[in-house]
C-alpha cells in the first residue's frame, strides 16, 4: 500500500503547510459523487482521524481514511502549472472507469461490489 508524491506535489503542499500553521501534512480520499461514482477530496490535514493510514513521501505526510484507501491505494499524486492553470493530477491505477467530464471514476473493486 502507497500513495506517492511527485517532487512537484510535494514542493505544492509544502507550500501550503507553510502558510496554514497547523497542518500536519496532505488529507487524500474519496466522496461519492458524480455519474461514474467517486471524486478526488484533497485538503490539508490538521488531525489524524482514528482510521487514517499515513503514508510519507518526499517529506510529506498524507492522510487517507481506511474507507478511500481500496480507491486510491497506489495512487501518484502530481502537480502541474501550464498558463495561468495549475493542479494536483491523480495518476491512480485503480481507475477502471471515467466520466467525460473528469468530474468522478470508478475502480475495478466498486464494479464487483
Amino acid at each position: 500500500m502507497a500513495i506517492t508524491l511527485t517532487p512537484a506535489a510535494a514542493d505544492r503542499i509544502r507550500s501550503y503547510q507553510s502558510g496554514t500553521p497547523g497542518t500536519l501534512g496532505l488529507r487524500f480520499g474519496v466522496r461519492k459523487s458524480g455519474c461514474t461514482g467517486f471524486a478526488y477530496v484533497v485538503d490539508m490535514a490538521t488531525a489524524a482521524g482514528p482510521d487514517d493510514v499515513v503514508f510519507e513521501s518526499a517529506g510529506v505526510k498524507v492522510f487517507v481514511d481506511a474507507e478511500s484507501l481500496p480507491q486510491v491505494d497506489g495512487t501518484e499524486i502530481d502537480f502541474t502549472s501550464q498558463g495561468l492553470n495549475q493542479q494536483f493530477v491523480f495518476r491512480n491505477p485503480n481507475v477502471e472507469d471515467a466520466c467525460g467530464c473528469g468530474e468522478s471514476f470508478s475502480t475495478k473493486a466498486d464494479r464487483a461490489a
